[in-house]
């Protein structure tokens, strides 16, 4: 019933910005707890960014001052804006969420980011 859908992902140079964003079906992110991850060829996958259903953020130290997590109540939609992109960046990026109270764990398919130097 739950479903998390990525989308916004695709080839950029480096320096320049992305905006990805999470849709949710069966859960409400603003009671839930959620995350982007990202995986790159050969790398486990490594968590990027935070946010909590009251709102708070928190980020991986190497996407720290370049990337803002963010959510949209009312289209119960979940961004992650990505700037000053780096080809270590790369990866296929994953919204992950856990809904309040509940230790039921929710992944969508990911979407690829690719920077070019």
């Amino acid at each position: 019933q739950v479903q998390l859908v990525e989308s916004g992902g695709g080839l950029v140079q480096a320096g320049g910005s992305l905006r990805l964003s999470c849709a949710a079906s069966g859960i409400i992110f603003s009671d839930a707890v959620t995350n982007w991850y990202r995986q790159a060829p050969g790398k486990e996958r490594e968590l990027v960014a935070t946010i909590t259903g009251g709102g708070r953020t928190n980020y991986a130290d190497s996407v720290k001052g370049r990337f803002t997590i963010s959510r949209d109540n009312a289209k119960n939609t979940v961004y992650l804006q990505m700037n000053s992109l780096k080809p270590e960046d790369t990866a296929v990026y994953y919204c992950h969420a856990k809904p309040w109270g509940t230790t039921y764990l929710y992944w969508g398919q990911g979407t690829q980011v690719t920077v070019s130097s």
